[in-house]
């Protein structure tokens, strides 16, 4: 085997994040002719086959997963360089692009970049993303941190993924101001309506454990996935929610809703999730002790 050609890696990485010879091919401004030609160049040097065609797409084979995940240190690594060249400077303005789980509570959200709007000399790019994107996302480098409220799992994976808990938030009943009923939990509770997190939400795993100890059994109006259309449905609906204060702060301290009580041993966690690097971006370690300082 020859020497490695980088140029030709290079493409092949390209072509394997797009999973498609002509999108490459545009984004390089190069033929797909000339393209294809550099991979098969590759594949040669290598003695290996690194795609199978399947219709019109173009799908990894096992060695081509392997090469891809050095194709990616390799790559990412020196993205990183450019980025910390282009950073060397203390007093120079600098970036940090943040993700976000698109069901995430925007207050929370709000809280935790808190610090990079007082500063000075950091400007920052926050994007709402599904799960899949935002981990894509930061193995391409295209984010520095995501924001979720689970922790990722590195198992079988060729990512390792750094999830740091950032806060914990509990768990309550949340209803109208004024109305919260005289009687305990379960008996005060019988006529309520919920409008409640969906099935595969932990916080909603945490009533329904909750009510089965209590043996009630709750009328539920809706099952909702996104925090902000919960919050939105507990503000004006009138019925009662299970969510973490937080979420509704600013409704709590204009009276609209009131907090009826913590459910015991129900918490929403919230991690930020990095991949490792060769120098972490100080930045981005600063704004992580904050929120972990914060929320202690």
């Amino acid at each position: 085997m020859g020497r490695l050609n980088y140029h030709h890696l290079y493409y092949f990485w390209r072509v394997s994040k797009n999973r498609s010879l002509t999108e490459a091919a545009d984004e390089l401004h190069v033929s797909q002719s000339a393209l294809s030609a550099q991979i098969k160049q590759l594949e040669s040097s290598l003695n290996v086959s690194l795609f199978l065609r399947q219709g019109r797409k173009l799908v990894l084979t096992d060695v081509g997963r392997r090469v891809l995940a050095y194709a990616q240190d390799i790559f990412n690594t020196g993205e990183e360089l450019e980025n910390f060249l282009q950073k060397d400077s203390a007093y120079q303005m600098q970036h940090i692009t943040l993700g976000v789980q698109s069901n995430l509570s925007r207050n929370f959200i709000e809280s935790f970049i808190e610090p990079l709007l007082e500063s000075k000399n950091i400007n920052f790019s926050l994007s709402s993303r599904g799960m899949t994107d935002l981990l894509n996302g930061l193995v391409n480098h295209e984010i520095d941190l995501a924001l979720t409220n689970r922790a990722i799992l590195s198992e079988g994976q060729d990512t390792i993924w750094q999830n740091q808990l950032v806060a914990r938030q509990p768990v309550a009943i949340i209803g109208p101001y004024g109305n919260k009923p005289t009687a305990a939990f379960p008996e005060g509770y019988q006529d309520k309506k919920w409008v409640v997190p969906g099935k595969n939400a932990d916080i909603r795993s945490a009533f329904e454990s909750f009510c089965a100890v209590h043996q009630y059994q709750p009328d539920i109006k809706a099952e909702v996935d996104d925090m902000a259309m919960l919050r939105l449905l507990a503000r004006d609906s009138g019925y009662l929610s299970v969510l973490p204060p937080v979420v509704v702060k600013d409704e709590i301290e204009s009276k609209v809703l009131e907090d009826y009580g913590s459910i015991p041993q129900a918490f929403e966690s919230f991690y930020a999730i990095t991949v490792p690097r060769k120098f972490a971006a100080q930045n981005v370690l600063d704004l992580i002790k904050t929120a972990i300082n914060k929320y202690a």
